[in-house]
């Protein structure tokens, strides 16, 4: 390529990450502050209540509710800072039981900011708020049925990291966020040059030829295919941010966004993520593996429910695909 063809590339690449953060930031921002206020009035604890029934069903410890209740209204991390504090004041939970209690903070946790950035692909706030829980309690049910069937995971789980505690202070918590909101930027352009890059190289390509059989299966095209497998392995926002540009562009269709951002909503960091809970005690065949099963299995129905009850909406190039 030549020098000025280059410059323009790189150009378009920054453009085009400032303006998905951007968009990101509008999402988060608003929602980050309003978190941090139901935080500093302590009311997370009253969202828990709804769900200590539904903690029975898992063979979980009611307290485990407000665990959850965290991830789901903050953040994992937060989630776990709960866990760490109950955890030396109950009878000793087994492995099993934090696999399935870290398997539905996974599956459902950041939802406001998570949910908002689905909202901003085209599809509703609402219905994937709604089909992340319902997954996050379904799969915990399953998987305690497995675990009690086959008498696996019996033995106490093990505390293995104490995180630590966050500075005191609302400057020093602004002071986090704005970093945590630069440093996103720059993720997503590295993400933005990187998928050019395979694009040039033809990577893309040869990519989506190896995972068409596995998302066809789930309702995902080949439009997609690169960008749910970045959301996988690092993210909603990131592959959230991205998969926002390409509807915009009309590249693609607004099935393969329903698809690919409820299988990122579902199963997301897949790495990252599962290092982290198993951290507290958790057993990768359900936070990594079980998980990703469970998606692909709940996605590829979910999938075929939209392209039966949901009318096809043209593509207008605008990001706005038929809410679902």
């Amino acid at each position: 390529m030549a020098f000025p063809a280059v410059t323009a590339a790189v150009r378009k690449i920054f453009t085009d990450a400032l303006r998905v953060s951007l968009d990101l930031y509008k999402v988060m921002i608003p929602i980050i502050i309003a978190v941090k206020i139901l935080t500093e009035f302590e009311l997370t604890g009253y969202l828990a209540l709804p769900l200590e029934p539904f903690m029975h069903l898992a063979g979980l410890p009611a307290e485990m509710g407000l665990v959850w209740a965290t991830s789901i209204v903050v953040n994992i991390y937060s989630g776990i800072i709960v866990y760490a504090a109950i955890f030396p004041t109950l009878e000793p939970m087994t492995v099993a039981q934090v696999s399935v209690l870290s398997t539905m903070i996974l599956v459902a946790h950041n939802m406001f900011v998570e949910c908002k950035i689905a909202q901003r692909c085209g599809l509703s706030f609402t219905v994937q708020f709604l089909l992340r829980m319902a997954a996050a309690l379904i799969f915990g049910w399953i998987l305690h049925m497995i675990f009690g069937l086959t008498g696996t995971l019996q033995q106490p789980a093990q505390l293995l990291w104490q995180p630590e505690q966050t500075p005191a202070g609302l400057a020093a918590w602004a002071a986090g966020q704005a970093r945590n909101l630069f440093y996103l930027f720059w993720v997503v352009l590295g993400l933005m040059t990187v998928m050019r890059l395979l694009d040039v190289l033809g990577i893309t390509r040869r990519l989506n030829t190896l995972l068409k059989p596995v998302l066809r299966l789930v309702g995902i095209g080949q439009s997609a295919a690169t960008i749910t497998v970045v959301g996988l392995s690092m993210g909603i926002a990131y592959g959230g941010g991205l998969i926002i540009h390409e509807a915009r562009s009309g590249r693609v269709p607004p099935a393969d966004v329903f698809s690919s951002v409820t299988l990122m909503g579902f199963s997301h960091a897949l790495i990252e993520d599962t290092l982290l809970m198993m951290l507290i005690g958790a057993h990768i065949s359900a936070t990594l593996w079980g998980r990703l099963i469970l998606s692909l299995l709940a996605v590829a129905l979910l999938a075929r429910l939209y392209a039966r009850f949901v009318p096809s909406a043209p593509q207008t190039g605008a990001g706005n695909p038929q809410k679902a």
